[in-house]
């Protein structure tokens, strides 16, 4: 069953499914897609109701939707599937990351694979609210939101390396 923040606020719960692959070596996986999730949509919009369905999958499957609804028969770390207007019980839609790529693109970049991770997932909430980086424009604004972001979540800035914190050293 979805977690959620609390009764004050309009609930907007996060539902985590373990489809193939091994990420139990991942520590507190489920908490670090929490809030992730929580963090994408406070910043982008606010509290809303409703959810998101996040399924933990392989490249193998990462692969083959890639291939079917993008026309890209290649594995890649997140793929995100808007329910749109009118989707049953608020769903704002799917995230689906591939364990393999995931652990390489983090390994080859050279940062732990649970800030990769909680970055994809923002990435991935935010496409679903609607964003996007199909022009220049539109992805410095996308970074700039995932960065502050993931600042707030004490990560580091994926686009540079170093965490934003609004001072120089």
């Amino acid at each position: 069953m979805p977690a959620s923040l609390n009764a004050a606020t309009p609930v907007f719960e996060v539902e985590i499914v373990k489809d193939d692959g091994d990420w139990s070596q991942i520590a507190a996986l489920d908490h670090l897609i929490e809030t992730a999730a929580q963090a994408a949509v406070a910043a982008a919009e606010g509290p809303i109701p409703g959810f998101v369905s996040v399924a933990l999958s392989s490249d193998t499957i990462v692969t083959d939707l890639n291939d079917r609804f993008r026309g890209k028969p290649k594995p890649t770390n997140v793929l995100s599937f808007p329910s749109g207007d009118g989707a049953p019980d608020g769903q704002i839609g799917d995230i689906i990351l591939g364990l393999e790529t995931v652990q390489r693109e983090a390994l080859e970049q050279g940062i732990p694979v649970e800030h990769h991770v909680q970055h994809l997932v923002v990435h991935g909430v935010l496409h679903l609210l609607g964003y996007d980086h199909e022009t220049t424009a539109d992805a410095e604004r996308m970074e700039a939101i995932e960065i502050d972001i993931l600042s707030k979540l004490g990560i580091a800035n994926p686009y540079t390396g170093e965490l934003e914190t609004g001072t120089s050293e």
